[in-house]
């Protein structure tokens, strides 16, 4: 665990000032353009597989998605962007909590990046997860909410995005399944995401990285080596029809 030299500008804004952030992992990570995914603990099938692709599509991008290390949806967003991904956790980077997450934790500390503003030993309480969320939402350029009750953590997060002037996105849901995000639908607080691709190309390029994965992938058709070295951005592409996976090789089209 190292501190970083410099606070990221983005983190300025906040009414809540960070005075430091104790970071493990890739550092570079931050000068990527960033986009926040957070939502319910308990989401519904829907959404698990809705966050997954939406996260895919902005890893392929490379975009970096935030999240703020919780069961559901925030670990969900990690798992789909792997190993573009950050963490902003509400304890200290020595406790891997919840401790249903601590291997995937962990995965993202070794090819990823973790943040904190908590020192080692400090575990997490009531308080620390809302101050989380501020770092989640300052880093990031858009702020999405995939699910969330009206009275929840990730709404306390959209008023955040609110606060700072940042755009904010939601997923489509049915009735009564996700009040809170077709509340801010309902007063145009925020927008709805009807094409996972054109949304992730707002913020990144995607023909950069595909160029490199394909590039890479053709060179090195083994699929461990290319999850270790683009994560599931190879399994968007194979759902794009680039490249197929055929046992523990990745064959890329044309």
């Amino acid at each position: 665990m190292q501190t970083l030299e410099q606070i990221p500008a983005t983190l300025a804004p906040l009414s809540r000032p960070v005075e430091q952030l104790f970071y493990a992992g890739d550092v570079r990570l931050l000068d990527l353009p960033m986009v926040a995914v957070v939502g319910s603990r308990r989401p519904s099938a829907y959404t698990r597989q809705a966050t997954v692709r939406l996260c895919q599509a902005l890893s392929a991008h490379g975009v970096i998605v935030v999240s703020g290390g919780a069961m559901g949806v925030d670990a969900l967003a990690h798992q789909g962007a792997f190993p573009n991904t950050i963490a902003v956790l509400a304890n200290g980077l020595d406790i891997f909590y919840p401790k249903v997450n601590e291997s995937l934790l962990r995965s993202v500390q070794e090819k990823a990046l973790l943040l904190s503003e908590y020192p080692q030993g400090t575990r997490a309480m009531k308080h620390s997860f809302v101050e989380r969320n501020r770092i989640v939402v300052g880093l990031s350029c858009t702020v999405v909410i995939a699910q969330a009750e009206v009275h929840s953590g990730s709404m306390h997060s959209a008023r955040i995005a609110q606060e700072l002037g940042k755009p904010l996105y939601v997923l489509p849901q049915r009735l009564g399944e996700s009040d809170g995000t077709n509340q801010l639908l309902k007063e145009k607080k925020a927008e709805l995401i009807d094409d996972l691709d054109a949304f992730a190309r707002m913020f990144g390029q995607k023909e950069e990285t595909s160029d490199a994965l394909l590039a890479f992938c053709a060179k090195e058709p083994r699929l461990d080596k290319c999850l270790e070295k683009f994560g599931n951005a190879v399994y968007a592409y194979e759902l794009e029809g680039r490249l197929s996976i055929e046992g523990l090789m990745v064959v890329v089209h044309g």
